[in-house]
């Protein structure tokens, strides 16, 4: 009697008898049931309940990222539907410590009615007629017809459809079994119909004990530090991870070691990183310029070096807040140990800038035509970010650097490469204009009081301003933009309103904005249409008042010295001090 697995490793000795000869670990040691699923415990507890209580859907959905076990599961929810030992109870069962009738064929996937279809090479709907053509035919020899379909993502739309009545209401002999890595591009309409199981991503620590137990069975030795780089690897991947360590197996002749690891995949120690990331943090560029060229002559790829980087710095943030991170055995026992160092010594905004630095080069070096060229370039802005002032004493140094006599009255905002975005400004005397003088971006009149904490028509109209303030209460966007554009104002009392309309306005939106007005106001208006006498539209004034804080932004002394410690940056928005410190404590 064979027992199963309570650790969550697979039962190797059940996949032995079904084939002789070679094979890939990652087939040799496929899991045949529900205990041998690794990291996959809520998924397989849920369909073992199911199982126990007679609780069996028409269909099932798994879903996940590659080399999670959705096949796998598949192939043993088909098994355990047709569980047969002769002399024993003829039913579905969860518990299969013993190959039965149909197992070996149907793990091995050669059953006749157990039907495997790739829907990534059958997409269409006449792939699926054939099967709801064949549902109603009972199984040949099993005790239900399964239909497994995977990468069911990649069906089309009409494929899908022709799915739908069979997959809600098939013959009780017929079960489905739908897999994809793709949930979301899966109708909902299918996913309705169907019991969804989500397989996670295998951690670290079950792909080590897998790997264990596998290294175990076939009388070979791995280091500890070796399984965790390939588990690393893997990306919580079992498949990948049993891919990797058979060709590691392969590459060291026997013993699997980090070292000869490293070499096959490419990959740098953790000291090279650790000493790459020194170099950046105390500004040494010749040094990190030096280990990074060592480490490519060595057969290290630069995306890979740079991608280690990424991590180690993300590690080191992450320590500064998640104390119990050292404690944790997946990572190799020297990075938690400089991480920690490291992580008490850098101040978290220097930190996230060399993160932000990074996520953009790493893609220039990814989509290079050539890496290393790339990554080396990229090492010497990160070692020169050292030298670079933070944005706040950037500022504090400049006004530090200003005679006492200039004051900022306006904001510009502008470009720089530390990613200060508004720096004060002031109006130059000999211009005449102070900045100070612009047009309200809160459009209500100063005689009122408390304007702020009322709505426009509470409080009354009293100009133009005030109309299109209105207008925009109400989401009007065609009577903002008429008022604005195209009418120059001559007179305005509340109810009465005389205009010039500009050339090509529409005189027949008049009797619109009669309607719009009664409505927002509950009265009805007088507009009056003149030929001349109109001030400038509302649109005209401001471009104008525009115009005014750009020329004295351009000649204000602080604006001046930005632009000339950062050559390339430049004026992209002005707007008045005093305008946008209201504007955001309405907000």
């Amino acid at each position: 009697m064979i027992t199963v697995s309570t650790e969550g490793v697979c039962g190797s000795s059940l996949a032995e008898p079904l084939q002789k000869g070679y094979r890939v670990f990652a087939r040799k040691y496929r899991p045949m049931t529900f205990g041998d699923l690794v990291g996959q415990e809520p998924v397989a507890r849920t369909l073992i309940n199911a199982f126990k209580t007679g609780r069996i859907a028409q269909g099932y959905m798994l879903t996940g990222v590659r080399g999670v076990g959705k096949t796998t599961t598949a192939r043993i929810i088909a098994r355990a539907l047709n569980y047969q030992i002769p002399g024993e109870p003829d039913a579905p069962c969860a518990v299969m410590e013993r190959l039965g009738v149909h197992c070996s064929a149907i793990m091995e996937s050669r059953h006749v009615d157990v039907i495997e279809m790739d829907a990534a090479s059958h997409t269409g709907i006449d792939d699926i007629r054939e099967i709801t053509d064949r549902v109603p035919y009972k199984p040949v020899s099993a005790r239900y017809k399964v239909y497994i379909i995977d990468e069911i993502h990649m069906l089309s739309t009409q494929a899908f459809n022709g799915l739908l009545k069979t997959l809600e209401e098939p013959p009780e002999h017929v079960k489905f079994i739908l897999a994809t890595t793709e949930i979301r591009k899966v109708p909902v309409t299918i996913l309705s119909r169907c019991q969804r199981f989500d397989l996670r991503r295998i951690k670290i620590e079950a792909l080590c004990d897998l790997m264990r137990s596998v290294l175990l069975q076939e009388g070979l030795e791995a280091e500890d530090e070796a399984l965790l780089l390939i588990a690393r690897a893997g990306e919580g991947s079992a498949r990948d991870v049993l891919s990797i360590l058979d060709q590691a197996v392969t590459h060291s002749g026997g013993r699997v070691e980090a070292a000869h690891l490293r070499d096959m995949l490419g990959l740098v120690a953790p000291e090279c990183v650790i000493g790459l990331f020194r170099s950046v943090v105390e500004g040494d560029v010749k040094r990190a310029l030096i280990d990074l060229r060592a480490h490519y002559d060595r057969g290290a790829d630069p995306v890979i070096i740079i991608s280690d980087l990424l991590h180690f710095v993300h590690l080191v943030m992450r320590i500064k807040y998640v104390s119990s991170v050292v404690d944790d055995r997946s990572l190799p026992e020297l990075e938690r140990r400089e991480a920690s160092s490291l992580s008490s010594r850098l101040d978290v905004r220097f930190l996230s800038r060399i993160w932000q630095f990074m996520i953009k080069g790493i893609d220039e070096v990814c989509n290079s035509f050539s890496p290393l060229a790339s990554a080396e370039m990229l090492l010497v802005r990160l070692a020169h970010l050292s030298d670079l002032p933070t944005p706040d004493e950037l500022i504090r140094k400049l006004k530090d650097d200003l005679p006492p006599s200039v004051s900022g009255a306006g904001n510009c905002h502008g470009r720089r490469a530390e990613g200060v975005h508004d720096m004060p400004s002031s109006a130059a005397g000999s211009q005449g204009a102070s900045l100070s003088q612009a047009v309200p971006i809160i459009p209500f009149s100063t005689n009122r009081q408390d304007a702020s904490s009322l709505s426009v028509a509470e409080a009354g109209l009293f100009s133009f301003k005030d109309l299109i303030a209105l207008a925009e209460e109400n989401r009007d966007l065609r009577v903002q933009d008429f008022l604005k554009k195209d009418v120059r104002s001559v007179h305005f009392t509340y109810g009465h309103i005389e205009l010039e309309l500009v050339k090509g306005a529409s005189v027949s939106f008049l009797e619109d904005l009669k309607i719009k007005l009664k409505k927002w106001t509950g009265i009805g208006w007088t507009i009056i249409r003149l030929e001349e006498g109109g001030a400038a539209t509302i649109e005209e004034q401001e471009k104008k008042k525009r115009l005014q804080l750009w020329t004295a932004a351009e000649s204000d002394p602080q604006v001046v010295r930005l632009l000339t410690l950062f050559p390339g940056a430049e004026i992209v928005d002005v707007c008045d001090a005093e305008v946008s410190s209201a504007h955001q404590e309405t907000l």
